[in-house]
């Protein structure tokens, strides 16, 4: 497993097919702030939460000039459906390898009710303009986890944006 990414890193670039399986690359968000977020299943009880946060926090999320990708190693098919069902309006990306959450350290080992197995890590990575790792949290909750983003960014405070250029 790879180590997990710090602040600073380079954040891994990638290709991978979205839910109309068209190719998006990690490199084409170059110039923007990507939040770029891995989880287990689509229309699982947490996932569709999580998902549908990223949904109604999305238009402030970008106003803020952050995007957001969502990673799962589902097929295309149940990511188009899991869209479509839920009016998701951000890329949901198809890693059915998980050569993806492997390079971010969003796979390796997990416990549930006393089994040990292999799986995908609930992670997300914030990638800088410049492509790199401004902030990385794993082993998040579903629930609450954009409300607790967007205070780590720093989304909420009332005083006005400024660019850090």
């Amino acid at each position: 497993m790879a180590e997990r990414l710090n602040p600073g890193d380079v954040a891994p670039d990638f290709t991978l097919k979205n839910s109309e399986g068209a190719d998006i690359s990690l490199s084409g968000y170059r110039g923007r702030h990507t939040i770029v977020y891995f989880y287990p299943a689509a229309a699982t009880p947490g996932c569709t939460k999580q998902a549908c946060d990223f949904r109604d926090s999305l238009a402030s999320l970008q106003a803020a000039g952050y995007e957001v990708l969502g990673i799962s190693p589902d097929p295309v098919s149940k990511l188009a459906a899991f869209a479509a069902k839920e009016g998701l309006t951000f890329p949901l990306l198809s890693d059915d390898s998980h050569a993806v959450a492997e390079a971010y350290a969003a796979w390796g080992e997990k416990k549930n009710y006393g089994r040990t197995y292999e799986g995908l890590i609930r992670s997300t990575v914030v990638v800088d303009p410049d492509g790199k790792v401004a902030l990385a949290q794993y082993n998040v909750r579903a629930t609450g986890h954009v409300a607790k983003l967007r205070r780590d960014l720093k989304l909420d405070e009332a005083a006005p944006e400024r660019s850090s250029n």
